[in-house]
């Protein structure tokens, strides 16, 4: 990970800010009101977004974000006052990566960084992945078809690199909430399903074909191209 990751917070809370800033650095921790989304801000980009906001709700924050240039790339987490299932359907269907129980310490924050951070690097930067005309760059977190580049939302494009480097190994859904760094205690199995069809609609705006095969009752798996 670069020396600098990017937290947005919404709504800003100073004492949190400065919390993060003794416990760790390296951290550029931006306070966003929830008037508009923030301007562009660099990768990595991790927003944390309230289930509430002061002048609408976190979910409208969360489109936002998506809608914004300079923000789409963020992993985005919804904090939750419950974990209701109705709740984290509609935080996913809103654009977030991830959501959590509420409230946001500067500890649950970290570790949420840390875990994203330790699944985006299980392979060694530099390297380059291959599924027919389909490439990833693991250095500069692209993925590309036909020299084209395919955006990627980050819970997106680790599954993408995960299946790449895993072909015909089936995987389920918690192996894969696992490989993501998630709490599989908090993450609804049913969670996968939605980071999957995400994946298989970004690829397919962009004209690849879908690489990935659903087994029933056990997950997903890519299955390796015929050589030649």
């Amino acid at each position: 990970m670069p020396n600098t990751t990017v937290v947005l917070i919404a709504p800003g809370d100073p004492r949190l800010q400065e919390q993060l800033a003794v416990a760790r650095s390296g951290l550029q921790v931006v306070c966003c009101g929830e008037a508009a989304a923030p301007p562009r801000l660099p990768a990595p980009l991790f927003a944390f977004v309230d289930w509430l906001l002061p002048a609408m709700s976190g979910l409208e924050f969360c489109r936002r974000l998506r809608e914004s240039e300079g923000t789409a790339h963020a992993h985005v987490t919804l904090v939750l006052e419950t974990a209701d299932a109705d709740a984290r359907r509609r935080a996913l269907a809103a654009g977030a990566d991830d959501y959590m129980v509420g409230p946001l310490t500067a500890a649950a924050l970290l570790e949420r960084i840390d875990a994203a951070d330790l699944a985006g690097t299980r392979t060694p930067g530099g390297q380059r992945l291959r599924h027919g005309e389909l490439s990833v760059d693991l250095a500069g977190f692209q993925a590309r078809f036909r020299g084209k580049v395919v955006p990627l939302r980050p819970n997106e494009f680790r599954l993408l690199v995960h299946f790449m480097e895993n072909p015909d190994q089936v995987f389920t859904r918690l192996s894969l909430i696992d490989r993501l760094g998630k709490d599989s205690g908090l993450i609804d199995e049913r969670t996968v399903d939605v980071w999957i069809g995400r994946l298989r609609r970004a690829l397919r705006a962009h004209g690849v074909p879908d690489p990935l095969r659903t087994v029933r009752s056990l997950g997903y798996v890519m299955d390796s191209l015929p050589l030649g």
